[in-house]
């Protein structure tokens, strides 16, 4: 019998294309269904782009869908004090937000050499 859990992982701007892909495509809402079921989403770089109001929109609509129902993983460069303002700090922002921050853990992870220079120092 496996162990674990059914995970998506999935940079932020990756997400964002894929879901305006859904969207002309007609297919926006069973994507947000999929992503909707599964019980942990791991989304990484986030707001490393300033995210536009569709996006937000779009972010919105999924942490509605997975608030209180699946877990979800965030990695990103910025506290999330910043978060309001990188994400525009509309009332849009504040809703993400509210979806998002009462709930969560925060694990900060400090140091001078990135993730990727760690890897190629373990491997040498």
């Amino acid at each position: 019998m496996p162990i674990g859990y059914k995970t998506r992982y999935i940079r932020l701007p990756e997400l964002f294309s894929e879901l305006e892909a859904a969207w002309i495509q007609g297919k926006y809402h069973q994507t947000m269904k999929q992503l909707q079921k599964l019980p942990l989403v791991i989304l990484d770089e986030i707001l490393l782009i300033p995210a536009s109001d569709q996006e937000q929109r779009d972010l919105l609509e999924l942490m509605e869908y997975r608030c209180g129902q699946a877990s979800t993983i965030f990695c990103s460069q910025f506290m999330p004090e910043g978060w309001h303002e990188r994400l525009g700090g509309s009332a849009l922002a504040d809703s993400i937000l509210d979806r998002i921050i009462p709930s969560a853990y925060t694990m900060r992870i400090d140091g001078d050499v990135s993730m990727r220079q760690r890897k190629r120092m373990i491997k040498d």
